[in-house]
């Protein structure tokens, strides 16, 4: 019995074999879902409402990871149409930008909260300076 034997993929057939499985339509419904909950977060937050924020930020990292997975494995079979490429990176830069909005929220609180509940010198107890968060140490703003 003949079997054939392996067969050499031209790079041309082989970025058309990835197009084909995976397309413009899959990386657009995958990067569609991160632009949904980056929305979504964005609102939660605007109201400020814990839970919201912390089910919306778990999907969008669900999405985010999906959707890189896959442009990466687009971007290296030479399939990644340019208007994509720079609604990923838009996406990208609106996630830096609610980082950056939650870490002045937060360090915004740490004042408050240094300010009513200061560092006590003496008795049982450290105040509220030794629970700071960790977002205050490293930010020098």
């Amino acid at each position: 019995m003949n079997l054939p034997g392996p067969v050499a993929i031209a790079p041309a057939s082989a970025a058309a074999a990835f197009t084909a499985a995976f397309g413009a339509d899959a990386l657009e419904s995958r990067l569609v879902r991160v632009e949904q909950h980056l929305g979504a977060l964005g609102a939660a937050l605007r109201r400020h409402d814990s839970p919201a924020i912390e089910a919306e930020a778990r999907e969008l990292h669900t999405a985010l990871g999906a959707a890189v997975d896959h442009f990466t494995l687009a971007a290296r079979h030479g399939a990644l149409p340019p208007e994509l490429r720079q609604r990923l990176a838009r996406a990208g830069g609106e996630v830096a930008r609610q980082r950056d909005s939650v870490t002045r929220a937060s360090l915004a609180l740490d004042r408050v909260l240094e300010t009513l509940m200061p560092a006590q010198t003496t008795g049982h107890g450290a105040g509220y300076s030794s629970l700071a968060s960790p977002l205050g140490k490293l930010y020098t703003g």
